[in-house]
């Protein structure tokens, strides 16, 4: 499961940097909202099944309410996904 959900952050986070850092301002410099269209789904989705995930290894692992806090704050900050892994070997 920790595995799974290390892909999941992984792919969550690359979808949030392409979403935040190319398909926005394409978007806003160009006033081309295809980008925004095409990415913003597939990230939402990841987000989501990054938090239910975390949810479940939160009561698998018993993970502490700081622990859990940690890994939902890095699903909100850019790059913050990419330490998750670091941050579960704690």
């Amino acid at each position: 499961m920790i595995k799974f959900f290390k892909i999941v952050s992984l792919l969550e986070g690359l979808s949030y940097i392409l979403l935040l850092f190319i398909a926005v301002p394409i978007k806003y410099m160009q006033n081309n909202p295809e980008y925004v269209k095409m990415l913003g789904m597939p990230h939402g989705l990841l987000f989501v099944l990054y938090i239910v995930l975390a949810i479940m290894l939160k009561y698998e692992l018993e993970w502490k309410g700081k622990d859990f806090f940690m890994v939902c704050l890095l699903s909100i900050l850019p790059f913050g996904t990419f330490f998750v892994g670091k941050y579960l070997k704690k």
